[in-house]
């Protein structure tokens, strides 16, 4: 990677409502950020300000494509350089742009590293996309939307902060899963209803089958894949329940493992949204 001139790395990002000044991420954290998102060939990364464009050059490097954001037309001029002369400049792109003017829409990765202020007003937008979109910060969380991860490390080269820790976090974007779902399970309880509360990915889930309420012991949503740990009495017996499936729209569709302790069977299990 091409080093910016001394007068490059004195840059600051010149906000609307602020200066950020340019800090950039090492490339320990870098690889780890692009790591977490899990990024690969079928992802398109945007870096909102994107200084030096290693996050998206490196993204490239393993097949994606990518766009870079910066307000500084010089950081995006060396960082253009940078990518031609990392053999990727056919992958991605850098723009001298404000971040919250930014289409965010293509996106399958969503990175940064700016100071938490300017990321809780990102929490609306970065809310808007696809199901499953990934966002990597380092060094900054959303608002108050949890991480789906978060990881602490030392990067003994960090310009910044106290000891050279970092600490990179992932979201996904949540799926809307609010509301009062019906299945049907002749062969196991015939209809099964679900009252599904939601903030952020934390869900609240209230479950009911033969007119008996069930104990939730556990729930995820990732993206799409929703998973519920559900226990209780079933056809006069007890049992353990694991529902897994893809939520799209109103539409739930996967299958349930159930099992009493000695015997273990599964079934297809879809789940309708009433509207």
């Amino acid at each position: 990677m091409a080093v910016l001139p001394a007068a490059a790395q004195q840059q600051a990002w010149a906000w609307d409502d602020g200066t950020v000044p340019y800090v950039q991420t090492p490339m320990e954290i870098v690889e780890r950020m692009l790591r977490m998102a899990e990024v690969g060939r079928d992802d398109y990364v945007i870096d909102l300000g994107s200084g030096d464009g290693r996050i998206v050059i490196e993204a490239a490097k393993r097949g994606a494509r990518g766009l870079g954001v910066d307000i500084d037309p010089s950081l995006v001029k060396h960082a253009a350089e940078n990518a031609k002369q990392a053999g990727v400049g056919d992958r991605v792109q850098f723009l001298a742009k404000d971040i919250f003017e930014t289409d965010l829409s293509a996106a399958t990765v969503v990175a940064f590293y700016l100071l938490p202020d300017f990321n809780a007003k990102l929490l609306p937008r970065l809310l808007k996309l696809r199901p499953g979109t990934r966002i990597v910060s380092h060094d900054g969380g959303i608002g108050d939307w949890p991480p789906d991860e978060r990881l602490e490390m030392r990067a003994p080269e960090k310009p910044v902060g106290v000891g050279g820790v970092s600490r990179v976090e992932l979201w996904i974007v949540p799926a809307d899963a609010r509301g009062a779902w019906t299945s049907e399970l002749p062969g196991h309880g015939g209809t099964w209803k679900f009252q599904v509360g939601q903030l952020f990915q934390v869900l609240d889930i209230d479950v009911a089958a033969q007119g008996r309420d069930l104990l939730v012991r556990n729930s995820r949503l990732r993206g799409e894949e929703i998973k519920l740990i559900v226990t209780g009495i079933v056809n006069g017996r007890a049992w353990h329940h694991y529902f897994v499936g893809t939520l799209k729209d109103d539409r739930i569709a996967g299958e349930v493992t159930i099992s009493d302790g000695n015997n273990k069977r599964s079934f297809p299990w879809t789940a309708n949204r009433a509207r």
